[in-house]
């Protein structure tokens, strides 16, 4: 089991190395009722932010609604989710009592596609009846109107003199002797970062009952494994239990390790043995899936024992030669489409922008539609509106509609959507972009009303009369120069504005 699970603090007190935080933390709950602000907890990763927030609701008896901002930030999500729970707290085990609503990662929403999520967030924390915490690695990263209408709290690293008792504690209920100056050497290698140390404490003491520094000193030169070197032990070589071990030594996220495993298995495995393994891979996969749609993350852990154990209990008996592993082949396909999920991206980041939604919801809900409404380009006109809207050029109308992105149904389209944009932005602009020409006309105009200077310009006019005729000459090629300079500032100005 993960120490950092095994190990998390179930009340304040338990939390350690931020003591003013956590006594800012208890202080805002206990005055919530009077206040009803919700709290921003940020500081770096792995200093205690979730696990201050989880021991709070534990102290206080609070059920739990859990959200991640960074994959669940659309409107409807988190409105419908994170807002039903922290109103009526409808969502957890009934009854009418206190809901701690807990989004993590609440610095990961912002940009305009976004700004959806962003918007009912704030709106969520300013209307909530229930208290609400938010956890962020940079309160910066939030935008303004959050922050304002939250209550702050940063938690500081963890210094080494405080994540020493903490490794001390554990190694005494693992019934691990130690050395001082290898949980010490364990601590300073983590630069405050207590998780972080808890988990090298646990890869270092594996399998063992004691910790020297000189194994601090060796499992600092190499605490990963080579994908190639893990592929080995889970197909041909380990058994369950070594192959679940050696997995956490892998540089590779669950996502990528089922990959790996899925796609170089049949290199070594047939029959039965194969059917078995790929039993155990779609259990992990249904596994992932959970962790994808409610972002539970300790989910992960039932995956990586499929994956690994299970795979490797699915094979006869150790195989030996060489096998020639490769990528996954997922990700050759992911090479050779990445032009076509670039259009599709910007697409959907063009339409988000301008519906304000976000860019999940207009690649799935909204190009689908406008993709029939304008297949092949046959109602024109409502394929130049889109384009024009949209700001899209040929490839991307192409990807829309069907047609090739070469034909002259296609190009007089883009044409016509620039001509359309162009129209809208001087229609709009008014008289900012008038011409030269237009000046004069209205100057023009202006001569002609009486006025009282009339003897004063008559004057001027007999002046101007007396000059040479190649002193107008000159003055005009002036005049005709100064016109065409203003035209094309008028025109620079106007595609600046677009």
């Amino acid at each position: 089991m993960d120490w950092t699970e095994k190990y998390r603090p179930t009340t304040l007190a338990e939390v350690r190395g931020n003591d003013k935080a956590r006594d800012a933390l208890e202080e805002w709950a206990e005055t919530w009722d009077d206040h009803r602000e919700a709290v921003v907890l940020h500081g770096s990763p792995g200093v205690g932010k979730t696990s201050a927030a989880h021991a709070l609701a534990s102290d206080k008896g609070w059920p739990t609604i859990e959200l991640n901002a960074s994959d669940a930030r659309t409107k409807d999500v988190i409105e419908r989710v994170a807002g039903e729970a922290a109103r009526s707290g409808t969502l957890s085990q009934g009854g009418s009592g206190r809901r701690l609503v807990i989004m993590d990662e609440a610095d990961n929403i912002h940009g305009n596609a976004d700004r959806g999520g962003t918007r009912a967030v704030t709106s969520l924390v300013k209307e909530a009846d229930q208290p609400v915490i938010l956890i962020a690695n940079d309160f910066y990263e939030m935008s303004k109107g959050l922050r304002n209408a939250c209550r702050e709290i940063e938690f500081r690293e963890v210094s080494t003199r405080s994540i020493v008792p903490v490794l001390r504690d554990i190694c005494r209920k693992e019934d691990i002797e130690f050395e001082d100056d290898a949980l010490q050497q364990i601590a300073e290698m983590n630069s405050g970062d207590l998780r972080g140390a808890i988990k090298d404490l646990q890869a270092l003491t594996e399998g063992r009952d004691s910790i020297a520094a000189e194994d601090v000193i060796t499992g600092k030169r190499d605490t990963t494994q080579g994908i190639f070197e893990y592929l080995d032990v889970v197909i041909k070589e380990g058994d369950a239990e070594t192959a679940l071990k050696s997995s956490y030594d892998v540089d590779e996220t669950p996502d990528d390790l089922i990959n790996w495993i899925a796609d170089n298995v049949p290199k070594d495995f047939e029959g039965t043995e194969l059917a078995r393994a790929y039993d155990a891979l779609a259990r992990a996969d249904q596994w992932l899936g959970r962790v994808r749609a409610t972002q539970n993350y300790s989910f992960w852990k039932y995956a990586g024992d499929n994956m690994t154990a299970g795979v490797a209990a699915a094979r006869g008996g150790q195989k030996g030669g060489w096998t020639r592993y490769g990528p996954p082949s997922y990700w050759s396909k992911l090479g050779r489409t990445k032009g076509t999920r670039k259009t599709r991206d910007y697409i959907a980041r063009q339409i988000a922008t301008r519906n304000g939604t976000s860019i999940s919801t207009a690649r799935r809900e909204i190009m689908p539609f406008l993709a029939t409404m304008t297949h092949h380009c046959k109602n024109r006109e409502l394929t130049i509106a889109m384009a024009a809207a949209y700001d899209l050029d040929a490839s991307h109308v192409s990807f829309i509609t069907g047609s090739g992105e070469d034909t002259n149904k296609v190009q007089s389209i883009v044409e016509d959507a620039q001509q359309l944009r162009d129209d809208e932005t001087a229609e709009a602009s008014g008289d900012a972009f008038a011409s030269r020409s237009d000046t004069d006309a209205a100057e023009d105009v202006s001569d002609d009303r009486p006025d009282e200077t009339d003897g004063q310009q008559s004057i001027a006019a007999d002046s101007a009369d007396q000059r040479t005729e190649s002193e107008r000459d000159g003055e005009t090629d002036n005049d005709d120069q100064q016109t065409e300079g203003d035209a094309d500032d008028g025109q620079t100005g106007l595609s600046d504005f677009m």
